[in-house]
């Protein structure tokens, strides 16, 4: 486990949408290291990826699951699209931030080292315009194992891992990852007691996009219903809080990532806590 005391596991996901406060973020996290509690930070970077691809003439391309979860179509150019934005850019900008507020923290992804092992999606089915189609040439992927040894060794020196959601497929080639699930894998593995998700909404809605409308708690055999309601991205966020629970995370906090503090608010109470 992260610490000889359980409930000092803290591992933050900070989700790559627009709004999310990142400088906030990491301000919050270097107040809580410098306290001395250990915490892991996940992260994506969709918004950048996105942005990216439209600059370089390769614009995004989502695809919507027969259930209903909604995922960015990865081919070959567009994961490496991917891999620039968010294991380039984001990764480093926010090992930059945290150094600069005096944090040792250490990027990386799950695919340095193979730590983070998954198998590709070889076929993809995807609701278009009502008709279902098969997608072959996907690099994205479905974790099969976390090995937290380097985590574990970076923690113990007094860094922060950096998580960028890249994993190793079974030919060794960069996988995309959808980083709510790695973020639960990796709070499995490190055996955390708290999983926090920051994102563009004070947690899940009961009437998206009414923010009024705040679900404040949650029972895990409530979690069936709350995928119902979730709408878009949140949708997979809900199935990593199942995935963090079902692995022994103590409790999730999916909360807002826009304020002041948004680690620390989360963890006084704010957001949608599901334990």
């Amino acid at each position: 486990m992260m610490t000889t005391d359980r409930k000092q596991g803290l591992v933050v996901k900070i989700g790559g949408t627009e709004g999310v406060d990142f400088q906030a973020v990491c301000e919050d996290a270097a107040a809580i290291v410098r306290s001395g509690q250990q915490l892991v930070l996940v992260h994506g970077g969709s918004a950048e990826a996105t942005a990216l691809g439209t600059a370089l003439g390769t614009p995004p391309r989502f695809i919507t699951s027969p259930s209903g979860y909604t995922s960015r179509y990865t081919d070959r150019v567009t994961l490496e699209v991917f891999m620039m934005a968010v294991n380039g850019k984001i990764n480093t900008l926010l090992t930059e931030t945290l150094n600069g507020l005096g944090v040792k923290a250490f990027g990386l992804s799950g695919q340095d080292g193979s730590w983070m092992v998954a198998t590709r999606k070889t076929a993809i089915q995807s609701v278009e315009n009502g008709k279902r189609k098969l997608i072959r040439d996907d690099f994205s992927g479905k974790i099969d194992s976390v090995n937290p040894s380097i985590l574990f060794a970076l923690l113990e020196m007094g860094c922060v891992p950096v998580v960028a959601p890249l994993a190793r497929g079974a030919e060794g080639e960069a996988l995309n990852i959808d980083a709510d699930r790695a973020a639960a894998e990796v709070a499995a593995a490190v055996k955390a007691e708290t999983l926090i998700l920051l994102t563009g909404v004070p947690g899940l809605l009961a009437h998206f996009p009414d923010e009024a409308s705040l679900i404040q708690t949650l029972k895990p055999t409530e979690l069936p219903q709350a995928v119902e309601i979730a709408q878009g991205r949140m949708k997979k966020k809900i199935l990593g809080a199942q995935e963090a629970l079902d692995g022994g995370v103590g409790r999730v906090i999916i909360a807002d990532g826009r304020i002041a503090n948004p680690i620390s608010n989360a963890l006084s109470g704010a957001g949608t806590w599901i334990a």
